[in-house]
């Protein structure tokens, strides 16, 4: 049996199209797809062929400034790239701070919170 992988992982945010654009310039990801979602919402497909974010809001942007505690649902967002300098250097010129730099078995990694404030981890095992 072929092991399971995630496809993709169902967010909130406050603006999907900022969002979108944000994890394309910063990923090298395309938009794949968007249209109306669930209860009335809006949703962004953004990622790779095979997996991606969903950047969803509710009807009128109703979630636009609906806040989770860190770790409801999730902590973070782990991106591998293969160039992690490269993609330091694309989050900083959006202005976003990066943090918690670590290299350990396996790979090297740090972190940074988006404009919704969600973190995402970002690591290379290259």
């Amino acid at each position: 049996m072929t092991p399971a992988t995630i496809e993709h992982l169902n967010i909130v945010v406050s603006d999907p199209d900022h969002t979108a654009r944000l994890v394309a310039d910063l990923f090298g990801w395309r938009e794949r797809w968007r249209g109306p979602a669930r209860d009335g919402g809006f949703t962004i497909h953004v990622g790779s062929e095979r997996h991606y974010l969903a950047l969803y809001t509710g009807p009128d942007g109703q979630h636009r400034d609906r806040r989770y505690a860190k770790g409801r649902p999730f902590n973070h967002v782990g991106i591998e790239v293969d160039d992690l300098d490269a993609v330091e250097e694309r989050v900083k010129a959006q202005g976003l701070l990066p943090f918690a730099h670590d290299d350990y078995a396996p790979g090297r990694r740090f972190y940074f919170l988006d404009h919704d404030g969600i973190e995402y981890e970002v690591v290379s095992y290259a």
